[in-house]
């Protein structure tokens, strides 16, 4: 009777907590196992969880028909959430326009929003996104086929405090959507356009000093373009990987107006020459890891001028280059005095001889064999809010 008498009495207590209280209950819960059964025990302690959700991600399935009932339930969850600031609604390529309308329920406090690969959805919803969401610093559009130039000038007016900014694969901006990216969002920092085609480069003019990641990974850049995309003088990081040519012919050496550039990835940028290699070396005094696997066009001129002029570099790859051979493996030995890491195998035209000498000469540079397709930070860490 005594024990029966007590249960009473403390749920009759539990009963008139505020929410208040609830909630600081609520935050100090660390497991989302626990946050979940928080939720699930009355009507007003969901309530309570709803309020106080920061986060709510959707795992693709990758069944269209459950992706489908995912997206058609997404505006009531995103209604009962109002707290949010980070939501990832990445792989849900049913999601349409009309499910985003839901997203003003947390929108000043949202500042995270992934829509990777959400590829039914079109400029009517970006702009609900640029509407709803003003704070927003990270923003994941890669693979958002239907997503144009429209899309981002919305994107860039409604939300100014964008910092980092995805659109890999997202075959319909061009320079325009670029440029008003730019022109409306002082504080960028991180891009990426990596397998964006219709991109010349020239919608960097003017970008700000506070770019210093770009990824641009198989894209195909005009020689005046890749004077733009530097123009800020702020990149730190900078991966051309797979650059095609739109005329042809190397324009690369323009690179050399990166003052501060540390980390660059030329791998398989096969129109790439001694000369551009020469300006690069010679203007970007910091740079401390330089990708130029696969880059059959640097010979003995373009790895003596890596010696003479990267005095930081500490990591160099260079696997798979057809024209570097024992005299340039000696010339590299010669200098780069921070050189820590080496990564050669595959070229043809290197010795064993070669590899003794230099071996000889520097036995505390690591030779490793392995090859690398992507150096620097990740993109995981530069998308992920602090």
């Amino acid at each position: 009777m005594e024990r029966e008498t007590m249960d009473v009495s403390s749920e009759n207590y539990i009963s008139h907590l505020s929410d208040d209280c609830l909630l600081s209950i609520f935050n100090k819960l660390e497991s989302e196992l626990d946050r979940n059964a928080f939720g699930l025990t009355c009507r007003n302690w969901l309530k309570v969880r709803n309020i106080g959700r920061k986060s709510l991600t959707f795992h693709c399935s990758f069944n269209p028909t459950i992706d489908k009932e995912h997206a058609r339930c997404i505006p009531n969850i995103l209604a009962r959430s109002p707290c949010l600031n980070r939501i990832s609604l990445a792989g849900l390529a049913e999601l349409p326009d009309s499910a985003l309308n839901a997203l003003r329920m947390s929108g000043s406090s949202l500042q995270s929003l992934s829509l990777y690969c959400c590829s039914g959805m079109t400029d009517d919803g970006l702009a609900q996104v640029a509407i709803g969401c003003p704070n927003l610093v990270v923003v994941e559009l890669q693979s958002c086929f239907n997503i144009t130039d429209a899309g981002l000038e919305s994107l860039s007016k409604g939300c100014r405090a964008l910092k980092s900014l995805n659109l890999g694969s997202c075959m319909g901006i061009s320079d325009r959507g670029v440029s008003a990216i730019f022109s409306n969002c002082s504080n960028i920092c991180t891009l990426i356009i990596t397998g964006c085609r219709c991109l010349s480069g020239v919608g960097f003019r003017g970008c700000p000093i506070t770019l210093r990641y770009l990824e641009a990974e198989s894209c195909m850049l005009s020689p005046d373009g890749l004077l733009d995309v530097v123009s800020g003088g702020g990149l730190e990081y900078l991966n051309f990987h797979k650059l095609g040519s739109s005329t042809g012919r190397d324009g690369l050496g323009g690179l050399a107006f990166a003052k501060r550039l540390r980390i660059l990835n030329l791998r398989m940028c096969r129109y790439l020459t001694d000369d551009s290699v020469t300006a690069i070396a010679s203007g970007c005094p910091f740079l401390e890891e330089w990708n130029l696997a696969v880059c059959h066009g640097v010979h003995l001129p373009g790895w003596s001028a890596i010696r003479l002029y990267c005095n930081k570099l500490r990591v160099l790859h260079v696997n798979r280059c057809r024209n570097i051979c024992d005299q340039s493996l000696i010339a590299l030995g010669d200098g780069c005095p921070h050189l820590e890491v080496l990564h050669i195998n595959g070229c043809a035209k290197i010795t064993n001889n070669g590899l003794a000498f230099f071996t000889i000469s520097r036995p505390h540079v690591n030779l490793r064999v392995d090859e690398v397709m992507s150096i620097g930070p990740s993109i995981e860490n530069l998308f992920r809010m602090q």
